[in-house]
């Protein structure tokens, strides 16, 4: 990880910015962020407020927090499984510095388990190749029957709880032309959006509730994603010498370049600490495929380490529980689960061992539920969420002008006349409330009626009719918040609207 790498991540400099400090320093020497300065690009107080946020390289095995046995083990089996041979090749598997693998390099030969053979020229550079010795591979087999993890070296717990506390997601102040700039392409009520912009900023529970369709996912994907803070994610830390993997490509978004045609040299390549992904603040949503053993450690009985769970690696950004109440989890299970974390902002983990760790609740969780919130909450838990925004469907206005925005999108125009029949056919006929869903369900009957029918599209009387018999069922009258209750009866009918 180069300094370059983070002053792109952080958007501070551009490639162009680099290059010419990059040809700077070569004629002038010095450092890459004081030539950057020098150029007038940024100023000394970013380039130090980046180099302190970011985790420093440790200098000494003592400095990783990690016992000098469980690197050489780990070591040893990135060697044994990749078939490495240099100093840099072990640095590259196990993301700790030259200096680091040199101290343990030095323990490995006092204890006869690697051999040094002849040099090796690596793009330009010599540097020495080792062998593992019998007994070498012999302590290799070992660590790999002990656990077969094997990539970056862990983090200390005390050093990842260090970290989550430091990058709190309250510490990002979320402007309020920021959260009107996210929203502007929604049409949604202004007191609505007064009342959510302190929720953002309080960094605590948000429950989203109100009838289906009006909006209350994409609400949480556009909070989620209004965050812009670069986080540092550890790919796994290690307790009482268990390894919990954390890193998820799944979740986490990498921030440093994809490509690497920044120039490198002279850039101060140890400065920072590889075991540590600099990336966007993560984003987890789940629906009802969520179950209460997705929220604790998941321990592979084969490979003997650790999955962090969903929450923790949601730490520092967002966790959505989409269409609460659905989840094959109990409602009650998993607020029992969460009473204590949302209270304390502490979350208490147990590894198979029977040890227990904590570790900062530190996340904005929204709700997202179309239930009626009093079924699915006792007042206890409702207390602990101190934001709790309905989503009602919209007036006739805001559902004509919605409709004009999907309509246009398509190529289509919505009359007067068209929002009559639709409002007619809806409320008159069926006493459906309005939703914010249906303007899009209803031009996308339209168009694709017209593609069978093999004409342009446009609305028609019949085609919009048509469209609606397929919102929603026969007998089916309303539509609103449903009963987390009747979802429980077998014999209650949940036709409504789609």
């Amino acid at each position: 990880m180069l300094i370059g790498d983070l002053l792109l991540a952080h958007g501070l400099v551009t490639r162009e910015d680099i290059e010419l400090a990059f040809h700077r320093q070569k004629e002038n020497g010095g450092r890459l962020g004081e030539n950057l300065v020098a150029l007038g690009v940024l100023s000394q107080d970013a380039v130090d407020k980046m180099i302190y946020e970011a985790p420093q390289a440790p200098k000494s095995i003592a400095d990783t927090g990690i016992p000098t046995s469980n690197l050489l083990r780990l070591m040893f089996k990135a060697v044994y499984v990749n078939s490495l041979e240099t100093a840099s090749e072990f640095s590259s598997a196990i993301k700790l510095p030259i200096p680091v693998i040199n101290r343990l390099l030095q323990d490995a030969g006092d204890r006869k388990f690697i051999e040094a053979l002849g040099s090796a020229d690596q793009t330009g550079f010599s540097e020495n190749r080792y062998v593992l010795t019998e007994a070498g591979r012999r302590f290799a087999l070992e660590s790999l029957q002990q656990n077969q993890y094997v990539g970056p070296a862990p983090v200390s717990l005390e050093d990842y709880q260090a970290r989550i506390e430091q990058q709190k997601i309250t510490n990002e102040r979320v402007e309020q032309s920021k959260i009107d700039s996210s929203f502007e392409n929604l049409i949604i009520a202004d007191d609505f959006i007064r009342r959510l912009g302190p929720g953002i900023n309080a960094g605590k529970s948000i429950l989203l509730y109100g009838p289906p369709g009006n909006g209350k996912t994409t609400v949480a994907e556009k909070v989620a994603a209004i965050f812009a803070n670069v986080i540092y994610i550890p790919y796994s830390f290690e307790v009482d010498g268990q390894i919990i993997k954390v890193f998820d490509p799944a979740i986490h978004v990498p921030v440093l370049p994809a490509d690497k045609d920044v120039p490198k040299s002279g850039l101060r390549r140890e400065e920072f600490d590889g075991r540590w992904i600099p990336c966007e603040r993560p984003i987890v949503i789940t629906g009802g495929e969520l179950t209460l053993e997705m929220l604790d450690l998941n321990f592979n009985a084969n490979a003997k380490y650790y999955e962090a769970p969903l929450h923790v690696k949601a730490s520092n950004g967002t966790f959505i529980i989409d269409d609460f109440g659905r989840q094959l989890v109990s409602p009650e299970e998993l607020l029992n689960r969460w009473i204590v974390p949302l209270e304390s902002r502490i979350d208490f983990l147990k590894l198979h061992t029977g040890k227990s760790f904590q570790l900062p609740f530190d996340e904005l969780v929204i709700f997202s539920t179309n239930l009626s919130p009093n079924d699915l909450m006792d007042p206890a838990f409702l207390r602990r969420i101190p934001y709790k925004l309905e989503t009602i469907g919209p007036n006739r206005d805001q559902y004509f002008e919605i409709f004009k925005i999907v309509a246009a999108s398509k190529g289509l125009m919505m009359t007067e006349e068209i929002l009559e029949l639709v409002i007619t056919e809806l409320q008159v006929n069926n006493s459906f409330e309005l939703a914010c869903f249906q303007p899009k369900f209803i031009v996308d009957q339209v168009i694709s009626a017209c593609k069978y029918m093999g004409v342009a599209p446009h609305f028609t009387e019949e085609l919009v009719t048509d469209a609606l018999r397929n919102l929603y069922t026969s007998g089916a009258k309303g539509s609103g918040q449903t009963s987390a209750k009747s979802l429980k009866s077998k014999n209650s009918p949940v036709a409504a609207a789609v």
